[in-house]
């Protein structure tokens, strides 16, 4: 008897396990999206296509064109739907949907002391960086990004633990920024986090993250040849507030050797003319983030005049600055900016202009160009598919300009990275609830760090 119910328990979880390993294939085996209305590649040479079809096999977008076979695919109708790459936020905090709606009435500087560094040597934990992060890609991914660059603060190695957990369950593609210091435990846990997390993961990228100021610089200094010992990239913050530049963050980079192709900086919206051609010089990438700096009342970042020295420039969402994932609203405010300011419709950049920089543009800021930005076949397969026939989307006019003037969220139906399927007609894949139900938890443990 014994041995038969032994027998029977085995064979269910061989059982179970097949099925999850089925599943598992089935998610990342033949997509075909069919009879799209339009196919928005971004790549020059394929340009835009309409009534076609876009095969996923595997990891990889297998070709774009018209009557493919569907014979063991996954179909999804494409009829009124618009298919175009996920986009890249080329900088966030994602920790900071937890301080949402935080000093909405201080700028930069007002917000950091009252809503972010009351939170240096606090009880804030792993589970309470999991709960914030998780939130966040959830809800990133909702609005299409398929890679996140998340710049984390680090506040202790446990903090910085749980924000990569949950960054790594969310299957989006990302880039860890993790904010290096002189103090002692960072240097051998950035190793330890590269060699066990990054490096074994085809999702995962690491950026060093630093802050350059005159009050700062062995951080700086810390960070830089970290960065090089490791290879990647540094990141950091650059000219985002009027009181910047009184710090000396181009003098303090300069001397750490930081200025150097591949550093993306972020913000750059007090920059002089010959600051931005030092960064043009140095092939400098920039993260822009219109909606952050218009809450913060930062000012308008010169993207035009970055375009002139053709710098590569992306676009930020910027985490808790922002209170919002989407995109799109980003997008909108990249455009809406400049001609604010210039009186100038025909102003750069155009709606295509922030298309690009949302997409192909980010991922050439990171240098993941051969890999993500567009719908090129043997890239991975990082896309979105949009509802073109909402209330708020139709009538068809210019469907790319109205990609950026009229969708929200919602029009997004499906979302893949790396070919499998984050989003699924409408909905994010994911228990919401928990997620929810756990970051207001963590919020509340947060707050009370704050208000202390």
């Amino acid at each position: 008897m014994e041995k038969r119910l032994f027998a029977l328990t085995l064979a269910l979880i061989l059982g179970s396990v097949f099925l999850v390993h089925l599943g598992r294939d089935n998610e990342t085996g033949r997509t075909l999206i069919r009879n799209a209305s339009m196919v928005l590649t971004m790549d020059s040479a394929l340009g835009t296509l309409e009534d076609a079809d876009v095969l996923i096999e595997g990891d990889h977008v297998a070709s774009v064109g018209k009557g493919m076979s569907a014979a063991g695919a996954k179909v999804i109708d494409g009829k009124g739907k618009i298919v175009m790459p996920g986009f890249v936020d080329l900088h966030t905090h994602l920790w900071q949907s937890l301080i949402r709606g935080c000093a909405t009435d201080k700028e930069l500087n007002g917000w950091l002391n009252g809503c972010v560094l009351p939170l240096r040597g606090s009880p804030v934990d792993g589970t309470d960086a999991y709960a914030g992060t998780r939130l966040s890609t959830l809800d990133s991914i909702s609005t299409g990004v398929t890679t996140v660059t998340d710049w984390s603060h680090a506040f202790n190695p446990d903090f910085a633990r749980g924000n990569l957990r949950a960054l790594t369950d969310s299957k989006q593609r990302f880039v860890f920024a993790f904010m290096a210091s002189a103090d002692s435990w960072v240097a051998p846990e950035v190793r330890r986090v590269k060699k066990d997390v990054i490096d074994r993961s085809p999702l995962a990228h690491l950026m060093i993250g630093t802050h350059p100021a005159s009050w700062n610089v062995a951080d700086v200094e810390a960070a830089e040849k970290l960065s090089e010992e490791l290879d990647v990239p540094l990141n950091v913050h650059l000219l985002e507030s009027k009181a910047d530049p009184a710090t000396d963050q181009m003098g303090v980079l300069r001397r750490a050797g930081a200025l150097r192709p591949g550093l993306l900086a972020n913000h750059v919206v007090h920059a002089t003319d010959a600051e931005l051609d030092e960064l043009a010089a140095h092939d400098v990438r920039i993260a822009h983030n219109p909606l952050s700096n218009m809450r913060l009342a930062s000012g308008v970042a010169r993207v035009p005049d970055m375009k002139a020295r053709n710098l590569r420039v992306g676009l930020g969402l910027d985490g808790g600055t922002n209170d919002t994932s989407d995109m799109f609203n980003d997008m909108r405010a990249a455009v809406g900016l400049q001609r604010a300011q210039s009186a100038d419709p025909a102003r750069y950049p155009t709606p295509a202009d922030v298309l690009r920089m949302a997409t192909l543009g980010g991922a050439e800021a990171l240098g993941l160009e051969k890999q993500i930005g567009s719908l090129t076949p043997g890239k991975k397969a990082d896309l979105q598919v949009i509802d073109a026939q909402a209330l708020n989307f139709a009538p068809k006019v210019d469907w790319t300009s109205q990609l950026v003037f009229n969708t929200q969220p919602v029009n997004v139906q499906w979302v893949f990275v790396n070919g499998v399927a984050l989003k699924k007609n409408g909905r994010a894949v994911g228990d919401t609830e928990r997620v929810i139900a756990d970051a207001q938890a963590a919020a509340d443990r947060v707050r009370k760090y704050l208000d202390r």
